[in-house]
């Protein structure tokens, strides 16, 4: 009998995370081994239960999908994330494949497109909702807009880059300052000066803007 495909269910809403259950239960070939109610505890569980697909939502508390997606590929776990959410919009696309994530499905048309995109992602394959694959052919034959981080980008120093950088790497302040020979006063004062110049007032902000210009990606 061929292995079953192991898929941990991150999603801040217990209704939906048993209704996927239910239904990924109709099929033989895959196996729920858990499920997560936050983007820290999914990381947790999937260093814990070591799962091949982590089903991923965007919004959620304390560490959102897109972080968490990142952390996961940085930490090289072997887990392939699938988004899974009621975002369709373009830039949410970019973002979480620039952080790692190996699909893009909407809430709305789970089901069977759901399982088909389960098995490609565990399969080593690219599994895009057709509006997300829109999305991608636009940017690709350069019908997107320059996007206005792009412009932003230009506006802030090496040396913040390279703070930017590390801190989208969820890099300390202290841990920042040992590698770039700085004191933690300093890499707080780039921070600042990053935000202020950004108009970003939060961590998570930064990370996506790290992730939407380049960077940083999974690869790092």
């Amino acid at each position: 009998m061929a292995q079953k495909i192991r898929v941990l269910i991150a999603d801040d809403h217990a209704v939906l995370r048993e209704g996927l259950q239910a239904l990924l239960r109709m099929y033989d070939d895959v196996e729920v081994v858990g499920t997560a109610a936050d983007g820290v505890e999914a990381v947790e569980r999937t260093i814990e239960l070591k799962p091949d697909v982590v089903l991923m939502d965007i919004a959620m508390p304390r560490l959102g999908g897109l972080e968490a997606a990142l952390e996961i590929r940085q930490r090289k776990l072997r887990a392939r994330v699938l988004v899974l959410t009621q975002y369709d919009d373009k830039e949410y696309v970019f973002q979480m494949l620039k952080a790692g994530a190996a699909g893009y499905v909407l809430k709305k048309a789970a089901g069977t497109e759901l399982v088909s995109a389960i098995r490609a992602v565990h399969a080593g394959d690219r599994f895009l909702d057709p509006s997300a694959a829109s999305a991608v052919v636009d940017r690709y034959l350069g019908e997107e807009p320059e996007a206005e981080e792009e412009r932003l980008l230009d506006q802030i120093s090496d040396r913040e880059k390279e703070v930017l950088k590390l801190l989208a790497e969820g890099r300390s302040n202290a841990e920042i300052g040992e590698l770039l020979c700085l004191s933690a006063k300093t890499v707080m004062s780039h921070r600042a000066s990053l935000m202020g110049k950004l108009d970003i007032h939060n961590r998570t902000g930064l990370v996506k803007f790290a992730i939407t210009t380049g960077l940083t990606t999974a690869e790092q």
